[in-house]
């Protein structure tokens, strides 16, 4: 198994231009409009609806989105890839625990209303999923989102675990599979956000079992298993027999 350099702070980068946050908050404000109405009427919702309700000229709207489905990206992105920056940065430090421990931790944070806004964002969500179903062009920007996310949860992964690119993209997969499924389930019932059936603990649950046959996420920046064995030396077969770095 390669070992992954030792994780190191990542340079800040250059702050957007005011032209291009301008732009971002637009994007992201018809994307909450959009995503309300949605959630409120269904796939009924027309662009021109969207864009008079956000206080846009309806050619602006189609200046920033192909389509009203795309009009829900932005907040979907915000939400789906916020628990990637989080892991990443809370796993930085190499004292820190096993990225398995840190997929939770991560993924339980950002399924966890801390304030209204927050869990307007997941009502939303709830409401948008809910009307996939009729609109099969809203479910693929779900799924669009979802996969771009994953494959940024790779990069992370492989830098955390040095692990193998199989390793890492079975990885990946699952987290990211635990996190679409608890957030679909819980979106299908009338269970309360912050409860004890909310997507915190599905996901959680989720992660856990698709997780569970994956043993390289046991391990820290550097290659080092949890145990501080140097996951570079040794490695095992299907049969679970050791064996050193001279196969043939």
């Amino acid at each position: 198994m390669p070992t992954a350099p030792r994780t190191t702070a990542a340079p800040t980068p250059a702050r957007p231009s005011l032209t291009e946050r301008r732009k971002a908050e637009t994007q992201l404000e018809i994307a909450r409009t959009a995503a309300a109405l949605f959630a409120e009427r269904g796939p009924g919702v027309t662009a021109d609806e969207i864009a008079r309700t956000s206080g846009v000229a309806l050619r602006t709207f189609y200046r920033y989105f192909r389509t009203k489905e795309d009009a829900v990206a932005p907040l979907l992105a915000v939400g789906v890839r916020q628990w990637i920056d989080d892991l990443a940065a809370t796993t930085a430090d190499p004292d820190a625990p096993p990225a398995r421990a840190a997929l939770e931790q991560a993924a339980r944070r950002a399924l966890t209303p801390t304030d209204e806004a927050a869990a307007e964002a997941l009502r939303w969500t709830r409401g948008l999923l809910r009307a996939m179903p009729g609109d099969p062009a809203l479910r693929a920007v779900w799924h669009r989102v979802h996969h771009d996310s994953e494959e940024e949860l790779r990069a992370v992964l492989a830098r955390l675990t040095g692990a193998g690119r199989l390793e890492v993209r079975l990885a990946a997969a699952a987290a990211n599979t635990a996190m679409r499924v608890a957030v679909e389930e819980w979106a299908a019932g009338d269970e309360r956000a912050d409860g004890p059936h909310g997507p915190a603990e599905l996901v959680a649950r989720g992660m856990r079992a698709l997780t569970a046959g994956l043993p390289d996420l046991d391990g820290h920046p550097g290659g080092t298993d949890h145990d501080g064995t140097d996951r570079d030396s040794t490695d095992h077969d299907s049969t679970g027999d050791l064996r050193g770095d001279d196969r043939a």
